[in-house]
């Protein structure tokens, strides 16, 4: 008995340990090779894209700060707020081009790909520092600076997911410049994983992460997630999707993010009391990424919001039911502003 129970014991220990060694060595079976691609995104980018590169106090030299890919119509006619449109986590600026006219009647447009998305920058830190690229406080820093080169002073922010959460943190940071809202989903209540720093910097949990980067942005499991019906996306959808992955070391850039988020909370719920502009807030009713529930809860948080559910629409109506989206857009910007500003 005691020898079956040694043999027992000494199978348990080597089933631990090999347990234990694949924890440790087994992400390093996923390869750190970048994905390959063009390094001048100029060389696909559209006839309408335009770049820019936006310096922050960290970059040595103008020429080393990242570029970012934009599309734009700045001569309207009517005068007022410019619409900023902002997209969310793993989508790009050609999730609103079903709108853009739309906002141009309106007034000035910009749509711009965050980095490391779409066309924009792929920035791959060699330390934790440098991670803070990826960082909220420099999302927003970003936001403005781009807002700064087309001198556009007032902005009237429009987000969808991370895109809204985004513009909620603009409202706060700098409320003289935000004149209004248009929330498509926002990502405020859904809560992402946290880990601590020391977890998140072994070198394993790095390519866990760019392990994640590479099955989201390889395929795009997302946009058939965010539709109410998948079938509606066409092959030239889904290659806008993935313009990312035209550019060479995309993976890399976008494990990076991953790394960094898993330490910056969303934390803007707690805050949207204090949001004052005029806000217009949007939900598929068939939205399976972010709950109409938690849309729901944030309008009623909103001080002065308006809420429209849209019938059949998925997480992303802008580009399933952009007549939804535009009725909704039209009658609240027809009723809600002038060419002055937002009625009393």
């Amino acid at each position: 008995m005691r020898t079956l129970l040694r043999i027992l014991l000494s199978l348990l220990l080597l089933f631990i340990m090999v347990g234990l060694i694949a924890a440790l060595l087994g992400p390093f079976s996923i390869s750190a090779l970048p994905a390959p691609g063009v390094a001048d995104a100029t060389v696909v980018a559209a006839p309408e894209s335009r770049f820019i590169r936006l310096s922050s106090p960290n970059d040595e030299a103008h020429d080393e700060a990242p570029l970012f890919h934009y599309m734009a119509q700045l001569d309207a006619k009517i005068p007022g707020p410019a619409f900023m449109l902002l997209h969310g986590f793993t989508f790009n600026l050609f999730t609103w081009m079903q709108l853009f006219e739309v906002f141009a009647e309106y007034g000035p447009v910009v749509a711009y790909d965050q980095i490391p998305y779409g066309l924009s920058a792929k920035p791959v830190p060699e330390t934790r520092q440098g991670l803070e690229v990826y960082s909220k406080a420099a999302a927003l820093e970003q936001l403005f600076a781009l807002a700064d080169a087309l001198e556009l002073e007032q902005l009237i922010l429009v987000g969808n997911s991370s895109g809204g959460t985004l513009a909620l943190e603009a409202a706060l940071a700098e409320p003289e410049r935000v004149a209004g809202l248009i929330l498509i989903a926002p990502w405020v209540y859904s809560k992402r994983p946290m880990l601590p720093d020391w977890l998140v910097d072994l070198p394993q949990m790095q390519r866990i992460s760019l392990g994640l980067a590479r099955y989201l942005g390889r395929n795009s499991p997302l946009l058939d997630y965010s539709y109410a019906d998948p079938a509606k996306i066409d092959e030239e959808r889904r290659a806008l999707t993935g313009a990312h992955r035209l550019m060479a070391g995309w993976d890399l850039a976008w494990g990076a993010l991953l790394q960094r988020s898993l330490t910056d909370p969303v934390t803007i719920a707690e805050r949207l009391g204090e949001i004052k502009q005029p806000v217009l807030v949007l939900t598929g009713d068939a939205d399976q990424v972010v709950p109409v529930s938690d849309t729901v809860t944030t309008a009623e948080a909103l001080p002065n919001a308006t809420l429209v559910q849209l019938p059949g629409c998925g997480h992303l109506p802008q580009e399933e039911c952009p007549e939804q989206v535009e009725a909704a857009i039209s009658s609240w910007l027809d009723a809600q502003w002038s060419s002055t500003g937002p009625t009393p």
